[in-house]
């Protein structure tokens, strides 16, 4: 190898960032926050604010990891995740394990020590459900993948309302509802726009196993599924007509994604739906807390 090559392939803080998913942890720790503000009437104490996000982050971005570690063989061969850390030899599967071990030891911590023992166990299982059950396993075994392994994805804010309560409750439990129903047409969305990238990895994504044309069904029933599962909050007085009118504009806006990912006349529909799914569900739960403090339920 010349210098310039062992330069180049020199791991920077950049390549360990991007080793911890930073847009996705930041999305799950949106949910997360709000999860907290919603679990009471009032103000979050700051230290549980600043210390249980913290630890959640850390967790996840320790979960990220061991993703980037395990799946680097099949990285390589996607265009959308080629030039990962890993993948590309700037860092070795060495320096990952001990980097995600880093993370998750530091987060548990955090949350052991300044949280409490409920909201620690939770990410915990969170952690190793995708991790080590997604994917080391459902990834690889089933096209049911997302749907099953979602349930982890789906933590965060139950884990925002415990760090707060201290106990598991039921509203805490519609917050992941409602995320465990959008990964299913968020994800597929994505995968139906790369399919082929699938295929080529020996992935055996819904589109990939059973055709585009299934899973743009699935995505529209699974959207009509999250529809009727965003409104429980309403339901369930957890939330209040300002929600009711967020969630029922957001939702026709998904549906509309979804129909016209099934018409097939625009090529670039799944991109467009996967982008919109971010959209919906970071506008869902902005909306929540909107809500929360300005309409009296």
């Amino acid at each position: 190898m010349s210098t310039q090559t062992a330069v180049l392939s020199r791991p920077g803080w950049r390549d360990y960032y991007e080793l911890t998913k930073p847009r996705v942890v930041m999305l799950m720790i949106l949910t997360a926050v709000i999860g907290m503000l919603l679990a009471v009437p009032g103000v979050v104490p700051l230290d549980v604010l600043l210390f249980g996000n913290l630890g959640i982050a850390l967790c996840a971005g320790s979960a990220a990891a061991v993703n980037h570690l395990v799946d680097r063989h099949i990285d390589i061969k996607m265009a959308r995740t080629s030039n990962r850390p890993v993948a590309r030899g700037r860092v070795e599967p060495q320096n990952a394990v001990l980097f995600a071990l880093l993370l998750g030891c530091a987060g548990m911590a955090i949350l052991l020590v300044f949280v409490n023992a409920l909201t620690a166990w939770l990410t915990l299982v969170s952690l190793l459900g995708y991790a080590v059950v997604y994917t080391m396993f459902l990834k690889r075994a089933t096209p049911q993948n997302i749907v099953i392994g979602g349930i982890a994805g789906a933590a965060p804010p139950l884990l925002g309302w415990t760090a707060v309560t201290g106990e598991i409750q039921g509203h805490g439990l519609l917050l992941v509802l409602i995320i465990f129903a959008w990964t299913p047409p968020h994800f597929w969305a994505l995968a139906v726009h790369r399919r082929d990238e699938y295929a080529k990895a020996d992935i055996p994504m819904l589109p990939v196993t059973h055709g585009v044309a299934y899973t743009k069904v699935h995505i529209l029933l699974y959207t009509f599924i999250l529809f009727a599962v965003s409104l429980l909050p309403f339901a369930t007085a957890m939330l209040g007509w300002l929600y009711l009118l967020g969630a029922v504009v957001l939702g026709l806006g998904f549906i509309y994604w979804a129909v016209e990912m099934l018409r097939n006349r625009n090529p670039d529909a799944g991109m467009e739906t996967f982008r919109y799914s971010i959209l919906y569900l970071m506008a869902l739960f902005c909306i929540m807390l909107l809500d929360h403090y300005l309409v009296a339920v």
